[in-house]
C-alpha cells in the first residue's frame, strides 16, 4: 500500500468518528436499464448531502492551531465547511457567489450557525474564489480551497476507499463528476495504486469542460463562459493540483453531458426511484447513457455526488427535459389578424397538443399578428404534422426552441 492509499485509508478512520460511511447501493431500476450491474455511492445521503463534507474535514482536522478558516464555494463545500466549523467550534467566513441557490445559502446558515459568516459576492465562482482569498490573507486566516488542495484531495478520495471496502472488490467501471477536480482527482489517484483495471470516467456539463480544456492546453485554462446551471461543477478553471492527478487521463473517458439532458435525469430518479439529486449529483447516472455498450454485463459504480436540490428549480428542470425530449416546444406564430382566425388555429391542434403560452408579441399589424406560441404533447413527431396544417392554413410558423438567443430575451 503506497503513502496516498495509507493516508486515505487513515483519514477514512478519522472520519468514522464524525460521520458514518455514505450508502453503497445497488439499484435496479438503472441496472435493468442497461444490463449491467449497477451501483450509486450515495454521497447525497451524506449529513450535508454531498461528498464536500469529506476534504473539509480532513483539511481542517489538519489545521487544529487555526482559528479562522475561509472558503469559496457554489454550495457544497461552504456547507461541509459551515458544518466542520460547528462542531470543532472554529469561526469560518464564507464566501459564495450571489447565483447559488437560496436553499443552499440557508442550509450552509443552519449547518455553521454562530460559528460562521455567510458572504454573497460574485456571479461566478472565480469572482467569489478571488474575494475570499483576499479576505483571508487580510484576517491572517486559513484558507480552504474546494478543491485545489492536497488535504482536500485526500479527503475525497475516502469516497472511492469507502466504495472499495463496500463492494468488497474493484468495479468494471467508475464514474465520477468533475468540477475542480477533487473528486475525481482522487480517484484517478487511489484508484491506480489500488484497482488499475477499473475504467473511471470523468463527466463534466456540457457548460464547464474545465477538464477538457485542461487536456487540450496541456495545463489548466479558464474556459471562455460557464453555463451555471450544473452548479455544483460549473468551473471555469481546473485546479493545479488536481490536473497533476489527472493530466494523463485519456480524453476520451471524459464525457461532456448536456444540461438539458441532465435534467431527464434528475426527474427520472425523482419520479420512479424517489432520489433526490441536485444537476451535479445527476451528471455521472446521466452519463450511463454515453457507454451504455461498453458496460453491458459489467459492474459499475456511479458517484451520486450530491442531493442539495432547491425545489424552486423543479419547473426549471421540468422545461428543460421537455424541452430536450421534444416534447415542448416553442415557435413565433403568424396569424391573421381576422374574425374567426384564433378559433380556426385551436382547430388545428391535435388532441395530445396543449397550449402552454400564447401571447402576442406584435398587436399593430393591420393583416397579420406576430405570437409566440409554447406547446407540449405527448410525441415529438406530432410537432411536424401541426407543423404542416398550420402551413396548409396560412399560418406560418417558425422553431425558436434552440435559439438561445431568442428563448433568452422571451422565455
Amino acid at each position: 500500500m503506497t503513502d496516498f492509499s495509507k493516508q486515505t485509508a487513515l483519514a477514512t478512520k478519522r472520519m468514522r468518528e464524525f460521520f458514518s460511511p455514505t450508502p453503497l447501493q445497488r439499484n435496479d431500476h438503472l441496472s435493468a436499464i442497461y444490463d449491467a450491474d449497477i451501483w450509486l455511492k450515495r454521497e447525497d445521503l451524506s449529513p450535508v448531502r454531498s461528498y464536500k463534507l469529506r476534504g473539509a474535514y480532513n483539511a481542517m482536522s489538519k489545521q487544529t492551531d487555526k482559528q479562522v478558516f475561509v472558503c469559496a464555494s457554489a454550495g457544497n463545500h461552504a456547507q461541509g465547511v459551515a458544518f466542520v466549523c460547528r462542531h470543532m467550534k472554529k469561526n469560518g467566513v464564507i464566501f459564495m457567489p450571489v447565483t447559488t441557490p437560496q436553499q443552499k445559502i440557508n442550509k450552509t446558515k443552519l449547518f455553521g450557525g454562530d460559528w460562521v459568516d455567510v458572504r454573497l459576492v460574485g456571479d461566478y465562482f472565480d469572482d467569489t474564489l478571488s474575494a475570499s482569498k483576499s479576505h483571508c490573507k487580510k484576517v491572517g486566516g486559513h484558507f480552504l480551497s474546494p478543491f485545489d488542495d492536497l488535504d482536500v484531495i485526500e479527503g475525497q478520495a475516502t469516497v472511492t476507499h469507502e466504495m472499495l471496502e463496500q463492494l468488497g472488490e474493484a468495479p468494471d467501471f467508475y464514474v465520477v463528476p468533475v468540477g475542480g477536480g477533487g473528486l475525481s482527482s482522487s480517484a484517478q489517484r487511489l484508484l491506480l495504486e489500488r484497482a488499475p483495471e477499473t475504467e473511471i470516467y470523468f463527466v463534466e456539463p456540457s457548460g464547464g469542460k474545465s477538464l477538457a480544456a485542461a487536456l487540450k492546453a496541456g495545463r489548466p485554462t479558464k474556459i471562455e463562459s460557464v453555463d451555471t446551471f450544473v452548479d455544483g461543477a460549473a468551473v471555469a478553471k481546473m485546479g493545479d493540483y488536481t490536473f497533476q492527478f489527472l493530466k494523463e487521463v485519456n480524453e476520451d473517458h471524459v464525457l461532456a453531458i448536456p444540461e438539458d439532458r441532465i435534467c431527464t435525469t434528475i426527474l427520472e430518479m425523482l419520479n420512479i426511484e424517489g432520489i433526490v439529486l441536485e444537476p451535479a449529483g445527476a451528471l455521472a447516472l446521466d452519463a450511463l447513457k454515453d457507454i451504455s455498450a461498453k458496460i453491458k454485463g459489467k459492474k459499475v459504480v456511479c458517484v451520486s455526488s450530491g442531493g442539495n436540490f432547491d425545489f424552486e428549480r423543479l419547473p426549471e428542470v421540468k422545461e428543460r427535459a421537455q424541452r430536450f425530449i421534444g416534447v415542448k416546444k416553442y415557435f413565433i406564430l403568424r396569424m391573421p389578424q381576422r374574425p374567426g382566425a384564433l378559433k380556426e388555429f385551436l382547430s388545428l391542434l391535435g388532441p395530445d397538443d396543449d397550449i402552454s403560452r400564447f401571447e402576442y408579441l406584435k398587436k399593430s399589424a393591420r393583416n397579420f399578428g406576430t405570437v409566440l406560441l409554447g406547446i407540449e404533447t405527448s410525441s415529438p413527431e406530432n410537432f411536424n404534422s401541426l407543423s404542416e396544417r398550420l402551413e396548409k392554413a396560412g399560418m406560418s410558423i417558425r422553431d425558436i426552441t434552440d435559439d438561445e438567443t431568442m428563448v433568452d430575451l422571451i422565455i
